[in-house]
């Protein structure tokens, strides 16, 4: 079954632009099945003509003879899959060494359309994007946001979550009906607990969804820690991510964490920025006017993917069972905001008063959003601070056990975790 993605559609846009095409993400999150289908939907049964020459390729790195083709014989490699053709899709580019070089030259000679696809933004960056500044948009995907895991289980769910999510953005009241807030609520859950790839979504039982997950996170380690960085003592990484896994939604610290992996500050800080690159782990930065009183320096860490989180520490339980609940709720907000690209940081001061999110929209007053299991007191002293230091910013409030839809009380907002 295939599941529309949102980057497909944003990729279409620039169909006919003469930009090079870069689609980059983790291993399994459906780059190679999103390449594919915009190239059998609009450029081989579209594009190519059943008595003349194909306009439209496609080749794949993984497969060795084109690979060594590209690498070693681009002549070649170009009468195959550039003569007298308009588009040429590339999937597993980063395996191509001196790749943004030598597509860079088929860029510049043949003026064709070309659509890559890389499993890490750090191969795409050191081996491609030097070599075509000016050539190229780069779209990150992920795995599926909770819009997208609701195209698998209903689609009239999706449909009703998009009118929620546009309510959301215009902050516009919305009523939701008990058996269908209940009905969401179901179907985030799951969504919290195994996450958003497209081969766990698409697993009918929960063990089945377990050991994909577990087999991606090994995958993960086999090939994109091995491949990237050469290392042989990778256990010290594991062990890292299992540290960065039981401190999600707290600040980051640095000398627990050099402790608990082995590695020293400068190595912490290269593997940490190295996470963040291969889509493992996010870092988010405090958000601050006045040095004095708030926090400026250390960052909060979350994971990408709250399935692959609960993968590393070995916890699917429901959220009702397990200690780490309300922080793996605000890790869960966390992927959606990333996901609808939100830029987000977090605010907190010196006395240790905390909002979880701080969104800023193009134009608009800070929009402060606090996660909660369950919401007893609002006017917290966090927010009381909060508001005196920003007066202008609107509180939103997105909690689990809301018994209706979106409500304003002046700048405070109430709303479902779900609908943002």
């Amino acid at each position: 079954m295939y599941i529309k993605r949102k980057l497909e559609d944003k990729i279409l846009k620039y169909l006919n632009s003469p930009e090079i095409i870069a689609v980059v993400g983790p291993r399994q999150c459906g780059k190679t099945t999103l390449l594919k289908k915009v190239f059998e939907d609009f450029g081989s049964s579209r594009l190519n003509s059943p008595t003349g020459p194909k306009q439209a390729v496609f080749a794949t790195f993984e497969d060795k003879n084109v690979l060594s083709m590209f690498e070693n014989n681009l002549k070649d490699f170009t009468e195959m899959y550039v003569k007298n053709k308009k588009y040429l899709f590339i999937d597993e580019f980063q395996y191509a060494k001196k790749g943004g070089e030598k597509l860079k030259y088929i860029f510049d000679l043949h003026k064709i359309k070309i659509f890559i696809s890389g499993s890490s933004s750090v191969d795409l960056t050191v081996n491609t994007l030097k070599y075509l500044v000016g050539r190229i948009f780069v779209f990150n995907l992920h795995p599926l946001d909770f819009e997208e895991f609701l195209s698998y289980k209903d689609a009239a769910y999706r449909e009703l979550f998009k009118k929620f999510n546009e309510n959301f953005k215009s902050l516009k009241e919305t009523e939701i009906g008990k058996e269908l807030h209940d009905n969401f609520l179901r179907y985030y859950e799951e969504y919290v607990i195994f996450g958003g790839y497209p081969r766990v979504v698409l697993s009918e039982s929960p063990e089945e969804k377990k050991e994909v997950l577990k087999n991606i996170y090994n995958t993960y380690f086999l090939r994109e820690v091995r491949d990237i960085l050469g290392l042989i003592d990778d256990y010290k990484l594991e062990k890292l991510i299992k540290g960065l896994a039981l401190q999600v939604g707290n600040l980051i610290e640095y000398k627990e964490l050099s402790r608990f992996s082995e590695y020293n500050y400068p190595a912490l800080k290269k593997y940490l920025n190295f996470l963040e690159k291969t889509f493992i782990c996010g870092l988010i930065k405090p958000y601050f006017r006045n040095k004095r009183i708030e926090i400026v320096k250390n960052p909060k860490v979350y994971f990408f993917d709250t399935g692959l989180r609960n993968a590393v520490v070995n916890d699917f339980r429901k959220l009702s069972d397990r200690g780490d609940g309300g922080c793996l709720l605000e890790n869960a907000l966390f992927q959606q905001l990333v996901r609808n690209n939100y830029f987000c940081n977090y605010w907190r001061d010196k006395k240790g008063r905390e909002i979880d999110f701080i969104l800023k929209p193009e134009g608009q007053e800070e929009l402060a959003v606090e996660v909660k299991s369950f919401l007893e007191k609002f006017k917290t002293d966090a927010v009381i601070k909060f508001k005196e230091l920003y007066p202008a910013a609107r509180i939103v409030f997105a909690y689990q056990n809301i018994k209706s839809g979106l409500k304003k009380e002046g700048d405070f907002i109430f709303c479902p975790i779900y609908a943002i």
